[in-house]
């Protein structure tokens, strides 16, 4: 007889978590990140300082990372807030048109959330937390 609390059998392993505290595993996962950060800022037509402070770094760690993407191995900060945008980038594509998914940063949005502002801004100045925040109430509209 089952338990309430018991959950059934799944044929899928569940995936392990990276552990990002693995200078191995920020080496694995570094240059593809910086590679689709910068893909991201292209699709959004990021300027370089907004780009800058979506990371978090100043200017010449930034711009020796546009340069050669898979020559630095990124923090799990860095690895955490692209990994952020990336689900951001995919859940728009899937709420919205492309167009509509590329501009969505930059237009003033009237969610209580960014109080008229741009998500870009309220990512800016609240960091990872925002970052997060604005991934959920993204897959939240998407039903993930």
């Amino acid at each position: 007889m089952k338990t309430a609390s018991s959950f059934p059998n799944t044929r899928y392993d569940p995936a392990p978590l990276i552990d990002l505290s693995l200078k191995s595993e920020r080496e694995r996962l570094s240059g593809g990140a910086a590679r689709a950060f910068f893909n991201l800022c292209a699709h959004w037509r990021l300027r370089d300082d907004d780009a800058r402070q979506l990371l978090a770094v100043s200017n010449g760690p930034f711009y020796q990372l546009k340069k050669a993407p898979a020559a630095k191995v990124l923090d799990a900060d860095r690895l955490t807030r692209i990994s952020c945008l990336i689900g951001i980038f995919k859940a728009l594509n899937i709420l919205h048109g492309e167009a509509l998914a590329d501009e969505w940063l930059q237009l003033p949005n009237s969610n209580r959330i960014f109080g008229g502002a741009r998500p870009l801004d309220y990512m800016i100045r609240g960091g990872v937390p925002a970052m997060l925040t604005v991934r959920r109430l993204l897959d939240g509209r998407r039903g993930g």
